[in-house]
């Protein structure tokens, strides 16, 4: 077996076997924890390695009950219960860092003025970074909630205010429980969503 394949088992806990969660256990989600599913997600590609996402891990209480009053229907209980929501953002001036980030060409210069490419790019590599981060939280035997019901003004109100980061989506994160777990939803086959031309 080639030693650089993921597993059977990695690829059910990733994939496969992995579920949306809806209710959460007490058991806590460390900061280190944390740190090591950013550490992961963020070595995932993006385009001319723009890395536009930011996050904001709502873990305390009063950051819960903050993010939870931006929230939809049943989505304010769940982010009550789960011992971490991720806020995924996306920074509208992403290319300010990008001297760092791509530095081998003036790519800062290819977004400088043009709204409509910030806009477009921020937000196709902040879901990127996005599915990275639900993957590396699973990867590290997280359960993750994405959930996109909520006041997008609100939030981005409640947590972004004065900065050029505007709300993507939020994923509790932290040990699911098999309460509310709905029946895995049919997926498209190969046939009836790909191609090979």
């Amino acid at each position: 077996m080639n030693d650089h394949l993921l597993s059977d088992r990695d690829l059910d806990l990733i994939f496969r076997n992995a579920r949306t969660h809806n209710d959460w256990s007490d058991r806590q989600v460390s900061d280190v924890q944390l740190r090591a599913v950013y550490d992961l997600m963020r070595m995932g590609p993006t385009s001319a390695n723009a890395s536009p996402a930011r996050i904001v891990f709502a873990k305390s209480a009063e950051a819960r009950e903050k993010l939870a009053a931006c929230a939809s229907g049943a989505n304010g209980p769940k982010i009550l219960q789960a011992p971490v929501t991720a806020i995924i953002g996306m920074d509208m001036k992403f290319y300010d860092h990008l001297p760092k980030l791509f530095p081998h060409t003036d790519a800062r210069s290819w977004f400088t003025g043009n709204d409509a490419m910030i806009h477009e790019t921020a937000f196709r590599n902040s879901s990127l970074q996005g599915a990275y981060f639900m993957i590396a939280a699973r990867a590290i035997g997280l359960n993750c909630g994405p959930m996109s019901g909520f006041d997008k003004a609100k939030v981005d109100a409640a947590f972004f205010a004065g900065t050029a980061i505007e709300t993507n989506f939020l994923c509790a994160i932290g040990y699911g429980t098999e309460k509310n777990l709905f029946e895995r939803s049919p997926r498209l086959s190969f046939e009836e969503a790909a191609s090979i031309v």
